[in-house]
């Protein structure tokens, strides 16, 4: 530990006696300064032990030494050494009643022990303590390393936790909480999870200090990872800030977790290519050599049924990450949901494009609809409103097995063509099957193409010389019941008869043709909420 003024009033040599505040000697001393200025507050940074002789100060004024040892208190000075014999006899009761007042620790220093010798033991002291916490640091990264490389994470914050005399935990790239030591700091590390996700916002390295006196512990979270966005983060609970030896240690353990990341990353960009080859091969029909080249990595997940998953970033995103990094988050977030489930799942960036494959009902499906759910809340709150940084456009295809891979393929293209035109973040394959046809007719190219196919009949009926779309519509929903359609209209089924000539002749097209039928009815349909 660092020296105290109680271990500078037991060292042998230095012979000094207390002669005001006892109750505080054991401050940790930083420094031993000399200075006779009347006012040394300026050139003090807290901590120190000032020597004086008194030599420009008027130590027998009670008011005049108030005033210096308060400002001596109020700048952190941790005690007070009066050398007697040399200006003064013994020190003046005016600065031994200040100083008890305060309270400040007051030191009388004989005239045979000279301030240099004070001076050298605050030095040495202070030297055997920095060499204590470098030694106990080295012994800290042994003992830390070698619990990585036999016991990987866990072992390794269990032996950071004892070495700080506190907790740590590891959150992967989603945030969550993957190990924590003790076991009971699970719940504590949890709850820092928002914390966490700030963090990972600011490029790696980052560390930030949550909590202090007001709060249970105080804790420091620090990001994993070499690359502009952190791959993890480490929490490291302590009740007071660490010393010199705790901060090795941590400073250890952020190394050692930071090569297990960087070693993991580059095991994840080699499974990720032999996912790529998997995937052309189940696209190109050849589900068989696709197990064998999934071997034990992905073949688990081509033994079930699984979802393919197509995502895009938003085009034209206004502010924020760019598409790369939007996916890459949901990459994460999916990783880290099947990692934690003991799922596997295929993870392949397409240019802008992220093609996933998971399995039907697991983890990672759950999780993409998850974020896909924040992301729609996160449309219509306050704080996102007018920003599109994190969006991006999903489609989730059906259940499907390895050899209609190419079928869930296209599922997933037309699910995310649908988000996309609905302006949804993730549109699932099943919603098209058990909807309607009906609202896919809101497009822009539908309603033009049903204006222009109907608008000469509009024309027709704008002059006042029939009621050609009405007669039409009618006709068509009593598909072709000459009597039906007759008594909807309130006319005679001779009179529809003619109106419906009129309408071939105008369109130019055979009603007798099913073709003719279907695009027309369509057309009224399109164009019903416009005219």
């Amino acid at each position: 530990m660092p020296p105290t003024l109680a271990s500078l009033v037991h060292h042998s040599a230095l012979k000094l006696t207390v002669r005001a505040g006892a109750d505080r000697l054991d401050v940790p001393v930083r420094w031993a300064h000399v200075s006779e200025l009347a006012d040394p507050v300026p050139y003090m940074e807290g901590g120190e032990l000032l020597l004086i002789t008194a030599l420009k100060l008027d130590a027998e004024d009670p008011e005049a030494m108030r005033r210096y040892v308060r400002r001596l208190a109020g700048a952190g000075v941790v005690g007070l050494g009066f050398a007697v014999g040399v200006n003064y006899e013994e020190i003046p009761k005016a600065l031994v009643d200040a100083c008890a007042d305060e309270p400040l620790p007051l030191l009388e220093v004989p005239r045979r022990t000279p301030f240099l010798a004070i001076s050298k033991a605050v030095s040495a002291a202070i030297a055997a303590d920095q060499y204590r916490a470098v030694t106990a640091g080295f012994a800290a990264q042994r003992e830390l390393t070698k619990q990585a490389l036999n016991s990987g994470p866990e072992g390794l914050l269990t032996a950071l936790a004892a070495q700080v005399d506190g907790w740590a935990a590891l959150y992967d790239a989603s945030g969550t909480v993957v190990a924590a030591a003790p076991d009971w700091s699970g719940r504590r590390a949890a709850r820092l999870t928002g914390e966490v996700e700030r963090l990972r916002e600011r490029p790696a390295p980052a560390s930030s200090v949550v909590g202090g006196p007001e709060h249970e512990d105080r804790v420091e979270l620090h990001s994993l990872g070499t690359g502009r966005r952190p791959r993890a983060a480490l929490a490291v609970g302590t009740a007071a800030a660490p010393g010199t030896a705790e901060r090795y240690a941590v400073h250890s353990a952020i190394a050692l977790l930071t090569l297990t990341t960087e070693r993991s990353r580059s095991l994840h960009a080699a499974e990720q290519r032999i996912g790529t080859a998997v995937l052309r091969m189940l696209l190109a029909g050849e589900p068989d050599h696709a197990r064998a080249v999934a071997g034990d990595l992905y073949g688990g997940l081509l033994d079930a049924p699984f979802r393919m998953i197509v995502a895009d970033p938003v085009p034209g995103a206004r502010t924020g990450a760019s598409g790369g990094d939007r996916l890459g988050t949901l990459a994460e977030i999916l990783e880290a949901a099947a990692a934690r489930s003991g799922e596997a799942v295929l993870v392949v960036p397409e240019g802008e494009r992220l093609v996933v494959l998971a399995a039907d009902g697991g983890a990672a499906v759950a999780a993409c609809v998850a974020r896909a759910a924040e992301l729609e809340a996160a449309r219509t709150s306050p704080e996102h409103a007018g920003t599109d940084e994190d969006e991006i456009v999903v489609g989730l295809s059906a259940p499907a097995g390895p050899i209609a891979a190419a079928a869930a393929y296209k599922q997933a293209e037309q699910s995310l063509s649908v988000a996309r035109r609905r302006g949804r973040v993730l549109v699932e394959h099943e919603q098209l099957a058990a909807g309607s046809v009906l609202p896919l007719l809101a497009d822009d190219a539908v309603k033009a193409f049903a204006d222009g196919l109907l608008r000469p009949l509009y024309e027709h009926d704008a002059t006042g010389r029939g009621d050609l779309v009405a007669s039409l519509r009618a006709w068509l929903s009593r598909h072709g019941q000459w009597d039906a359609a007759a008594a909807d209209l309130g006319v005679h089924r001779h009179t529809l008869r003619y109106r419906m000539r009129r309408v071939e002749e105008i369109l130019g097209r055979s009603l007798d043709d099913p073709d003719v039928r279907m695009e027309l009815w369509l057309a009224l349909k399109a164009t019903s909420t416009d005219q």
